[in-house]
């Protein structure tokens, strides 16, 4: 086992990263930008170093900086958490090539999952279903054309490299292919480096549904149950549940059995998710994410399972010790992401200072944060500062109680996303399970 992890992150996950790293007998060993100099998890961690400036490209993004600190704190391993180089294929591999273990998936993993087309060709041997689309890159505005002949409009048109929205283009008829086509190709280049494209038939109101999963370097790989994503604005997530109310059980072992298969196939190793898109009463492969997810505490609640402690004892050679039957959520679960955004001024990121920071606390509540009272919300990361996870018998007994925990919450200093989630609540539609992606959207903001 490893006696030192670096941890190549900040605020929540690196907090998460630090308990693990302790309940295991860990030393834990932070890092933290001009910004990050008093925050939580430095305060929290064994030792601290200082990585740079406040923007994260001067900092979190430094690969350099962040192997220099790992020399100068005599690790062992480095843990990325998730975002930031977490799913950076060259930052995964300069680990590998150096003195220090990569806690995540390998970086030649990180690297088929990482292209669209690649993955794909990988489900689809593995006899995964995906979504009806091109393996192969696209680059003319008439494949583009022939592929809406055959499949019918709307048409995605999605960078090979692409995620959270970027790069995603929606065609609705012909005369939108050519622009459409540009935009995709030229957002792929930006925001990935790489602009190739592909072709999916974009599918309306999908559920969005992943399952988490977590292999070793013996050839084992376990599913832990999945978790249903729907509630989304923009791409990006707000809310996870599992299990998935829309599924029942037949489709549910389908879905994670063929998780397994695909992820197998790629001999996957550490933690990850595979997602889908499910409509119709069919499920589609969309994408494996190859690092730990913000969601993850979902799954810990109702298995059981401490999944970033795993992800450290796999990196350090370890077995599975459980079998795929000695897995067995039990319960429901929701969790809640709480973000210094304004919900009724089109979610705007607002930072700022916690003069009141009071979580709930109760049975079935657990609080996973990256901040304490009088904490600042930086501006230059990602809004994200708490999650509410909230854990009951079955869903409605989560929804009573997540209700009680959300009003228990006091934060002053910065607006966040509870008030929207309190809305969400007794929202008529997800509380009767009728949402889809394209729910927030289309019924709480605009409807």
């Amino acid at each position: 086992m490893f006696e030192r992890v670096l941890i190549a992150n900040r605020e929540e996950i690196a907090v998460r990263i630090v308990q693990a790293c302790k309940d295991l007998g860990i030393d834990a060993i932070a890092v933290y930008s001009d910004a990050d100099e008093d925050a939580k998890h430095v305060r929290m961690a064994d030792e601290a170093y200082h990585i740079g400036g406040s923007k994260a490209k001067d900092s979190y993004l430094d690969q350099d900086a962040l192997l220099e600190a790992a020399r100068a704190a005599d690790a062992d391993a480095i843990h990325p958490g998730y975002g930031f180089l977490a799913e950076n294929e060259s930052f995964a591999a300069n680990v590998e090539e150096s003195e220090f273990a990569w806690i995540g998936p390998p970086s030649d993993v990180m690297a088929d999952f990482g292209e669209k087309t690649k993955a794909r060709k990988i489900m689809e041997s593995a006899d995964v279903p995906i979504v009806p689309g091109t393996t192969e890159p696209v680059t003319s505005a008439d494949e583009v054309e022939a592929f809406a002949e055959e499949h019918g409009y709307p048409v995605a048109i999605k960078a090979d490299g692409g995620g959270g929205g970027r790069g995603l283009k929606i065609v609705h008829e012909p005369s939108q292919i050519d622009s459409k086509l540009q935009e995709a190709i030229r957002e792929g280049d930006a925001y990935f480096d790489n602009p190739t494209v592909y072709l999916e038939r974009f599918l309306e109101s999908p559920r969005h549904i992943e399952v988490q999963i977590i292999g070793d370097e013996h050839g084992t790989v376990r599913h832990l149950g999945e978790r249903d994503c729907s509630i989304q604005r923009r791409q990006q997530k707000l809310l996870e549940e599992s299990p998935s109310p829309v599924l029942d059980d037949e489709t549910r072992a389908e879905l994670c059995e063929a998780a397994c298969r695909g992820a197998a196939a790629a001999d996957y190793v550490n933690a990850g998710t595979v997602e889908f898109l499910y409509e119709g009463g069919e499920f589609y492969f969309i994408e494996v994410n190859a690092r730990i997810q913000v969601e993850h505490a979902v799954t810990e609640e109702l298995t059981g399972i401490d999944l970033v402690k795993w992800q450290i004892r796999v990196a350090a050679g370890e077995e599975l010790s459980f079998s795929q039957d000695e897995v067995e959520p039990r319960g429901a679960a929701m969790e809640f992401r709480v973000n210094a955004e304004d919900p009724d001024n089109d979610f705007t990121p607002l930072p700022g200072t916690l003069s009141t920071y009071e979580p709930p606390r109760g049975i079935g509540v657990r609080v996973d944060d990256g901040v304490d009272e009088g904490d600042s919300i930086a501006p230059f990361y990602d809004s994200m500062f708490a999650k509410l996870i909230v854990t009951g018998q079955d869903r409605d007994e989560v929804l009573a109680r997540s209700k009680r925990a959300l009003d228990e919450t006091a934060i002053e200093g910065v607006p966040t996303t509870i008030p929207f989630h309190r809305r969400l609540l007794e929202n008529d539609g997800f509380v009767s399970n009728e949402h889809t992606t394209k729910y927030v959207e289309r019924e709480l903001l605009d409807g």
